[in-house]
């Protein structure tokens, strides 16, 4: 059972092959040039990667617009280079997990081409069609302010089409057992050339049934549960990763009442109150936000992440919530996106060492998957001047030398950050491999803790009083093992006091990063020091009691 479960003590690393790594010198990331730099993720401790579209692509909405999903593109490679780079990757242990980008086709797509040439096309049905302008043509926008329709007039067609993202993306109509069909051989492709599965993106919307007009589209969770059943039998131990950013009472339907949906889904609900949190050093609606997605189904996880290629999505915070937040992570007008989220990269948003430590340690320290964004291990900036999400979609920064060790061209497909503390010369992996107190070995060294830790992704957990309301403790039990993890989100020092007094003879903590024990005083507390936004880790003895005793 547990090799099936491989993804319950795993960390995740999400690349965009464009930007990560140039071999050809046509300043466009490849899988060449990726093949070369997975001694560096392998080293970093990483165990399964997660790549953006790599498919063909008209390249408008950074890949996701896909017009063929059996290739590559051809500014990335060929589909040898990926067979090889599997190879490489398989030979060190690493699993690759790959967009499933099935909601919508690219415009270009010879699909869609076709469905629009006539009323008795093959491919007419694929696709969702009103002849009449729907009344809610201007509804349901998923980039509100850069879209305006959801429902666009193709004169070819003669009628509209449905498109819940951009205009040259047009949904498929998955009501159709035809495209059902077609993406399990998608699904299937990609397992044969060794994938462990697919993140699947936007979930919700690929399993809505929409109808002209009508602007509650049900979601047939059954479609769901069709591509788990042919993934697992056609590879037992491959995932799903979903993309659903729902309230924690609608995520059961994903995951499956039996666990017969996805394996792991995005917390995007603890994911927002992480960053309110942060903002505030409040913990009351963290700690409602971690208790409301708990999981009892072992089959399904969570996947925890603090930043990825996507603006920060505040949209499920609160008005009051969400003002605290942009004033303090993005008080400026264009480092804010679609009304509802932040497009600024981790390190500079939080602006300092002791409140990066501090995030990726709670992340790391969440009951579920953690998951790292290229770039943020060595604390990479942001590029403001670039359009929407590209502002965090810089290429990656290895050395200091010209064009950070990245490409050989003088044209790159995102330009590189070069000016201010963020700087390639200042910031990149070359120099920070070599300091013994830098971000990268700082992060490499949590990587290789959280995987000590089995407790966080098998075992049972609870949030324990620890006295004081800055800080948040977590408690873990698994198999005759128990962790306590402290995190202090205040910027002054706080101790936290855990009372012991039901705990029956000697007890003890032993801190995981230091050369330290904690023992019980006589009236059976235990007195931790948090410096100011500190976390402690800690095996700890038997505390099973705390289970009955916790208090939030």
């Amino acid at each position: 059972m547990v090799e099936y479960l491989w993804y319950k003590n795993t960390v995740m690393y999400n690349l965009d092959l464009e930007s990560f790594m140039d071999l050809n010198g046509d300043g466009v990331g490849d899988f060449e040039g990726l093949k070369r730099r997975l001694n560096y993720i392998h080293a970093l401790g990483i165990d399964m990667i997660w790549l953006s579209p790599f498919q063909p692509t008209p390249n408008k909405d950074n890949g996701y617009d896909i017009k063929d999903y059996y290739g590559v593109d051809h500014r990335l490679g060929s589909s040898g280079n990926f067979v090889e780079f599997m190879h490489q990757a398989n030979m060190r242990g690493i699993k690759v997990i790959i967009d499933l980008v099935v909601n919508h086709t690219s415009d270009q797509h010879p699909w869609f081409q076709d469905a629009r040439s006539s009323e008795n096309a093959l491919h007419r049905d694929w696709y969702v069609w009103s002849k009449k302008r729907p009344e809610n043509w201007d509804e349901g926008m998923v980039f509100p302010g850069r879209q305006h329709a959801t429902w666009t007039y193709d004169r070819k067609a003669k009628a509209y089409y449905f498109h819940r993202f951009y205009e040259h993306q047009p949904d498929l109509n998955m009501d159709n057992p035809e495209v059902r069909a077609e993406i399990r051989r998608i699904m299937g492709y990609w397992l044969e050339l060794g994938v462990a599965g697919f993140r699947v993106d936007a979930v919700p919307f690929v399993l809505e049934s929409v109808i002209p007009g009508k602007s509650d589209h049900k979601l047939k969770f059954e479609y769901l549960q069709e591509f788990r059943q042919f993934l697992q039998w056609r590879k037992g131990d491959a995932i799903l990763l979903g993309e659903a950013n729902v309230l924690p009472e609608d995520t059961l339907p994903f995951f499956g009442e039996k666990g017969d949906g996805i394996q792991l889904m995005f917390n995007f609900y603890v994911n927002q109150h992480v960053f309110y949190s942060l903002a505030t050093g409040e913990l009351k609606p963290l700690k409602k936000a971690i208790e409301a997605t708990r999981i009892e189904n072992q089959y399904s996880q969570w996947v925890y992440f603090l930043r990825n290629h996507d603006e920060l999505d505040l949209g499920r915070l609160t008005e009051e919530q969400r003002k605290k937040v942009f004033d303090r992570f993005g008080p400026e007008k264009n480092m804010q996106l679609y009304d509802r989220g932040i497009r600024r990269r981790l390190a500079p948003m939080l602006g300092n060492r002791s409140q990066i430590e501090l995030a990726y340690s709670l992340m790391f320290s969440l009951p579920g998957t953690p998951m790292i964004y290229y770039g943020d291990e060595i604390g990479m900036g942001d590029d403001l001047t670039l359009n929407e999400r590209d502002s965090v979609r810089t290429p990656m920064q290895w050395t200091s030398d010209t064009q950070a060790g990245f490409s050989l061209s003088e044209k790159l497909v995102n330009p590189l950050i070069k000016e201010g503390p963020y700087g390639y010369e200042h910031i990149n992996m070359e120099t920070q491999r070599r300091e013994p107190n830098s971000l990268l070995n700082w992060m490499t060294s949590m990587i290789r803790l959280r995987q000590e830790c089995t407790e966080i992704g098998w075992g049972k957990w609870q949030i324990i009083d620890a006295g004081t309301p800055q800080v948040l403790a977590i408690h873990y039990r698994w198999q005759e093992s128990s962790l306590l993890i402290l995190h202090n989100f205040d910027e002054r020092a706080h101790e936290a006091i855990l009372d012991l007094k039901q705990q029956d003879g000697e007890s003890k903590l032993t801190d995981l990063m230091t050369i330290k024990e904690n023992k019980m005083n006589g009236q059976g507390y235990y007195h931790i020091n948090l410096k100011a936004y500190g976390y402690r880790w800690f095996r700890a003895g038997n505390l099973a009691h705390l289970f009955q005793s916790a208090q939030l």
